[in-house]
């Protein structure tokens, strides 16, 4: 598999071309916007979403999305969640009806309440979704593109596409460990992500280690619960696509979501952060879908429910704070 598509050129997209492409592989970054192309082709760098890293000569970038995934074997989408449905409708009659297809993009859709995995099956209809595989895992995008120590995972439900998908992007530094729980996997990137926006709430409000502990192993029996609702296996939560992108997610300081929540127990308004922000915070919308999702199945949330409230009904965060550690006593695995 010489020739690879990478459909989002944010920072996650563009270290992942980046890797492919210092391994030897022929890679086509699509990024929507054609200054951006350009910017990458002129530089060799995206200054935009991931300065600092020079990129190898075997990737090009291009806006055409014919251009980006015609005869390529390999296509990896890269996109917010919210956009991966209409970008697969524009890309959907020039991909190969044998490539490889790996989503790395992390959320649930709005509205349709379906984890990417689904999207996919609905978007590309003409593929088979055993040729589908699915990358999570705790991965800051700079730190894999300085070359530090990063493990994830890829899920399908072809152990066979999962071991290409493995052998595609292992590295001396990026170490892939397979999986056959797609919906584990998927949901533990997604979650994580809201459970952040509350890890970042407790800082901003000037709370320490205990509540963050406290924060991060509760959000952590929400994100299982819920995902065993949906037909995940509760073992998946507790490896790389569970903890250890949440542990990531919620403590490090590259964390846009985590960044989002600091912010928002400061007391600003959401929309004043948003508007300041260059790439996406995918817990934002994610909360919405993850809100609608529990209801749905009838599961227990309640850290994820006073962000939906936060977000979307203006709630304080304090306030939030105090009505979930005001709840009705129970046993831990209650």
């Amino acid at each position: 598999m010489r020739k690879i598509a990478v459909l989002g050129a944010g920072s996650w997209g563009t270290s992942l071309a980046g890797l492919l492409a210092d391994k030897g592989y022929e890679v086509s970054l699509w990024a929507r916007n054609p200054e951006l192309c350009e910017q990458i082709r002129t530089h060799h760098e995206n200054l935009t979403y991931l300065p600092g890293f020079t990129l190898s000569t075997n990737l090009t970038a291009t806006s055409d999305l014919e251009l980006a995934c015609k005869d390529r074997e390999v296509v990896l989408l890269v996109p917010p969640s919210q956009a991966l449905r209409h970008i697969l409708e524009g890309a959907r009659a020039h991909i190969s009806k044998n490539a490889l297809v790996i989503s790395a993009s992390k959320g649930i859709e709005n509205g349709t309440l379906l984890p990417m995995s689904e999207v996919l099956q609905q978007a590309l209809p003409h593929m088979d979704p055993r040729q589908f595989c699915y990358l999570s895992g705790p991965s800051f995008a700079r730190e894999v593109s300085a070359g530090m120590p990063t493990a994830v995972v890829a899920a399908s439900t072809s152990n066979q596409v999962a071991q290409q998908v493995q052998d595609l992007f292992s590295t001396e530094a990026f170490r892939v460990y397979t999986s056959d729980d797609v919906m584990g996997v998927e949901l533990g990137g997604a979650l994580k992500n809201v459970i952040a926006l509350a890890a970042g709430v407790c800082e901003g409000l000037g709370f320490g280690s205990n509540s963050q502990a406290a924060l991060i192993t509760r959000g952590l029996a929400e994100i299982t619960r819920l995902g065993c609702a949906m037909g995940a296996q509760a073992t998946t939560f507790a490896g790389l696509a569970g903890m250890g992108d949440l542990v990531l997610t919620c403590t490090g300081s590259l964390s846009r979501n985590r960044s989002v929540g600091i912010e928002l127990g400061r007391g600003r308004s959401l929309e004043s952060i948003l508007g300041e922000m260059q790439m996406v915070a995918e817990g934002v919308k994610t909360s919405l879908s993850a809100y609608q999702l529990a209801q749905k199945q009838a599961v227990d949330v309640p850290i994820i429910n006073q962000i939906y409230r936060i977000l979307y009904e203006k709630k304080d965060p304090r306030q939030a704070v105090i009505d979930l550690m005001q709840r009705e006593l129970k046993a831990e695995g209650a």
